[in-house]
């Protein structure tokens, strides 16, 4: 029997170099300052002086030198200022992702049916006994041969319908995805930062579906007193503006460009943390920061029903619990049969991702 077994201990091992180290905060950082190199640099200087991250033997000089070495940034010539590059752009989508699997696996949210169709494309590792009505190319033979042994002997093989197992394979669905983001005043208001991890969050996502769903797409849509597509390079500067709230503007482009996709699965997710306050009416804006106008709200219910008739599934996330929203955003969801959840900043990853995931894949029988 095999007892303890003791090795050297190395406190070393398995630690990150002081350049990988300071790479996880600079990216972070980079999110914060969107996209500014100087400001995160700035800023982890600022954090260096205080919690000594740097050492005699590695100095901030080395740690730019080594951003530089590796194509982290480029500088620019005429001024002596940092760009981040499209390398670095990925590293910040990648390290959200691991970010948001992370507190996923912790999470204990509950999990959400699908009733979506898709290609059977995948195995699952486990089997069951044959059933009638069971397909041929379903039958696992490596299982069967072996039951096959165990119930009847080597010597007299033979192989009945009781020996026969399946292999269930699990359906994995083409999906098209638009994501909506709140880019309005509101998002950083009363001290509290909300588009940072709403970006995050589109960074995770997107860095999710590009890598192991490459058949799926994913538009992002950005949303305030109009609405705009941007691409998904374009997430680390992203920026709230002086803007209202002009969901109507956002459903409506996203609309669009589902329009535009063949996929037979098509869903809006949107994020925001207040009420429609905006319309465009012709060249003019119509505008009412105060309560629910049924003017804006009839507009976005009536574009949840279109959805609907589309069969476009809108997931809304709204990062507040004002007790008066729930009611406009219970009305929103129950006219598309969509999905709604108050989300906090904390677990708004872990909402989208289950969310998200659920809809990728069901067992087939």
């Amino acid at each position: 029997m095999l007892g303890h077994r003791f090795i050297h201990f190395d406190p070393n091992e398995g630690t990150k170099s002081k350049f990988e180290q300071l790479l996880d905060i600079f990216t972070q950082l980079l999110t914060y300052t969107n996209g500014d190199a100087a400001e995160a640099l700035s800023w982890l200087s600022e954090l260096d002086k205080q919690y000594h991250l740097t050492d005699d033997d590695y100095g901030m000089g080395d740690f730019i030198d080594e951003l530089k070495e590796n194509n982290y940034i480029k500088e620019n010539e005429p001024d002596g200022s940092f760009k981040i590059t499209s390398k670095a752009e990925q590293t910040i989508r990648k390290k959200s992702l691991e970010e948001i699997f992370g507190k996923l696996k912790k999470s204990k949210q509950g999990n959400h049916q699908t009733f979506k169709l898709g290609q059977g494309d995948e195995i699952n590792p486990d089997t069951r006994p044959f059933q009638f009505g069971d397909m041929l190319e379903q039958i696992d033979f490596t299982e069967s041969i072996r039951n096959a042994q165990i119930n009847h002997g080597v010597e007299n093989f033979q192989m009945r319908e009781e020996d026969l197992h399946i292999r269930e394979n699990d359906f994995k669905t083409q999906t098209s995805t638009v994501l909506m983001i709140d880019i309005s005043h509101s998002m950083i208001l009363y001290g509290e930062d909300r588009i940072t991890p709403a970006k995050k969050v589109a960074m995770a996502l997107s860095e999710l579906i590009t890598t192991r769903y490459p058949k799926d797409t994913l538009d992002i849509v950005v949303f305030g007193n109009d609405a705009w597509s941007i691409e998904i390079k374009d997430l680390p500067y992203l920026q709230i503006g002086p803007y209202h709230t002009n969901t109507v503007a956002g459903l409506e482009l996203a609309m669009e460009l589902l329009r535009k996709r063949k996929n037979p699965n098509k869903q809006i997710f949107m994020i925001t943390d207040g009420k429609p306050t905006c319309l465009k009416i012709g060249k003019k804006y119509y505008k009412n920061s105060f309560g629910l106008d049924r003017k804006v709200v009839n507009r976005c219910i009536n574009l949840a029903a279109q959805c609907k008739k589309l069969k476009i599934s809108i997931t809304t996330f709204m990062i507040a619990s004002d007790p008066y929203l729930q009611n406009f955003v219970q009305e929103f969801t129950e006219t598309n049969h969509g999905k709604a959840y108050f989300a906090s900043l904390d677990n708004l990853g872990a909402f989208i991702f289950k969310d998200f995931e659920s809809g990728k894949r069901k067992t087939v029988y």
